[in-house]
């Protein structure tokens, strides 16, 4: 089985439910447009189906292999990337004067899902580039720019981010790489990282690391920490003093080299403030994280496509109501068709959060009336902890909800959808764990501007049940109904966690976070219903995908919005409740 872009989905959710065409009003795409969109999605799908997706099982059955200092891509990775390249993909969303294509960061992220869809190890390489050119955009010194960004936005560099040690996690602030000055504006960089994703490879040129490091008399924690360039290949063209020292044997995502690296005095040079590396660092972070939701839209996408197609074969009982002599395809069972149904909502869903997010980080940046600016960014800090976390943990339950579809030919590797669960387990881990994404939700967004944030949320989500509730569709009326009673359990929650004490808080943290998504997800589905009514009533395309689509968010919030009053009991359960169990 292999993988079909699903462009029309896209197509929908960029213009009809995240409105992306408003951007041309900030003036900074003028020449975007739909066809633009249309003509991006296509060529991007060509790259998927044709050169991606056939490498997928290639890389997770041969995995990286490292002999020396040298990595080594599975067969294919390096002629894949040399065509990523060739297309100028890497550039797409990153300003033209710049070197990019100068379009929007939504359309980005659609182009990014189908990447991961088709091949997630491969996808990881780009996507931690992504994060080193917005570092070196915003915190890079003229003379970096001038020398590291146009090969990263073609692709022929790479980048990647050096966080993780053997004796610091996600405790970042415990961290032992040092960084000694040279005395000639360089820093002579040691220490070892570990789990740094495409940390070596065979497919670039060149790799720009961009290391997490501390000073001489630097302050304990993350206030000492200082972020540094340190390319493989140095200026002059000589190799540097790093090196990679080992691949971890993953469960998933074979294809991807994840490795421990090694800096013996390596050569690099300081990006921002000393002392400032953690706020450097976490411009790739807020990018990364955004991105590894999509990730989780990807892998899920791609799960529930091989499921589907699996239904539509595998011959077994007598399905009522279906023509024809037993056995009937298992998809004429109403059990298998809920499964499926289940996972394209939640797809749809979390789709819709990602490139609302990314339509909100646009605004944030291109729009110049300075309220709006704000605003948007807080949606933006609001949405990237959902879209991360909550699309995440959809990607692992899609991709074990497609196993289950196959039955035990699942369970065994030859079907291929072992693999999809496999590779998409680690993203609720990397890129600050779904926890550390909850307690973030929790704590800093629920307080951000007074609480503004989330009522600037409810408010548009309150807009979206008047556009139900007033729609001459039967079904809009009520799905307005369950998304008001979705939108008071997210009210409830919201108001006691602001009065709850910190451990309370925190206890309530991760179910918080799944209604947060579960609502945000279901609200962006019933833009898409209204939308789809209005395509319907004004006789805009396919009249099947637009009842479809209403459909969609019917089921959906039937099935999944009415656990909303049950996740206000899980929040505000409290702390002593969990302490009493024992451990």
């Amino acid at each position: 089985m292999t993988y079909r872009a699903p462009v029309d989905e896209m197509r929908f959710t960029l213009e009809e439910v995240a409105a992306v065409e408003g951007l041309k009003a900030t003036g900074a795409f003028a020449d975007f447009s739909a066809d633009l969109t249309a003509a991006i999605l296509d060529e991007a799908a060509k790259l998927a189906e044709n050169v991606l997706a056939p490498l997928n099982r290639v890389g997770d059955a041969e995995h990286c292999k490292l002999e020396g200092d040298v990595v080594t891509t599975p067969t294919g990775f390096k002629d894949a990337y040399a065509q990523f390249v060739e297309g100028g993909w890497q550039g797409l969303q990153f300003p033209a004067e710049l070197g990019g294509m100068g379009l929007p960061r939504a359309l980005g992220v659609a182009v990014l899902e189908m990447i991961q869809g088709a091949n997630l190890a491969f996808g990881l390489g780009p996507m931690l580039t992504y994060g080193g050119i917005e570092a070196l955009i915003e915190h890079g010194s003229d003379e970096q720019k001038a020398m590291y960004l146009s090969k990263l936005l073609t692709g022929e560099w790479s980048a990647t981010m050096n966080l993780t040690e053997p004796s610091a996690g996600s405790d970042v602030g415990a961290l032992r790489s040092k960084a000694e000055p040279n005395g000639d504006g360089s820093w002579a960089v040691s220490g070892q990282k570990i789990f740094i994703t495409w940390g070596e490879h065979d497919c670039a040129e060149n790799i720009i690391h961009l290391v997490l490091a501390r000073t001489p008399g630097s302050p304990e924690g993350t206030k000492g920490i200082s972020l540094f360039l340190v390319p493989k290949i140095l200026p002059d063209g000589t190799r540097n003093d790093l090196r990679a020292i080992g691949v971890e044997h993953k469960l998933g995502i074979h294809g991807s080299p994840t490795c421990t690296m090694e800096y013996t005095g390596a050569k690099g040079w300081l990006i921002g403030e000393e002392n400032a590396g953690m706020r450097c660092m976490f411009t790739m972070m807020n990018s990364a994280r955004l991105n590894v939701g999509v990730q989780g839209v990807g892998i899920a996408e791609r799960a529930y496509q091989q499921a589907l197609d699996y239904a539509r074969e595998r011959k077994q009982g007598k399905a009522i109501g279906a023509d024809g002599p037993a056995p009937h395809a298992i998809i004429h069972h109403p059990d298998i068709k809920r499964t499926l149904a289940g996972m394209r909502a939640k797809i749809a869903a979390s789709r819709a959060i990602c490139i609302s997010c990314a339509v909100a980080a646009d605004l944030a940046h291109y729009s110049e009336d300075a309220d709006e600016k704000a605003a948007f960014k807080r949606r933006e800090d609001l949405l990237t902890p959902i879209a991360k976390a909550w699309s995440t943990d959809i990607g692992v339950e899609v991709a074990s909800a497609g196993i289950q579809v196959h039955g035990g030919m699942g369970y065994v590797e030859e079907t291929g959808a072992a693999q999809h669960f496999r590779d998409a387990r680690i993203t609720p881990i990397y890129e600050g764990t779904n926890a550390i994404q909850a307690i973030d939700l929790v704590g800093r967004k629920l307080s951000m501007d007074g609480g503004a944030a989330f009522d600037e949320l409810f408010d548009d989500i309150e807009q979206t049940i008047e556009a139900c509730d007033t729609s001459s569709h039967p079904d809009l009326p009520p799905l307005g109904e369950r998304l008001r009673d979705s939108l008071e359990s997210m009210r409830e929650a919201v108001d006691w966690l602001k009065e709850a004490d910190m451990e309370d808080r925190l206890a309530g943290a991760t179910p918080f976070q799944t209604l947060a998504g579960e609502t945000v997800g279901g609200w962006l589905l019933c833009v898409g219903a209204v939308a789809a009514r209005r395509r319907q009533k004004e006789e805009i395309g396919d009249p099947a995908f637009a009842a479809e689509r209403i459909a969609l968010a019917n089921f959906y919030a039937e099935s999944v919005m009415t656990l909303a009053p049950s996740r206000v009991d899980d929040i505000t359960m409290g702390a002593e409740m969990i302490a009493d169990v024992g451990f």
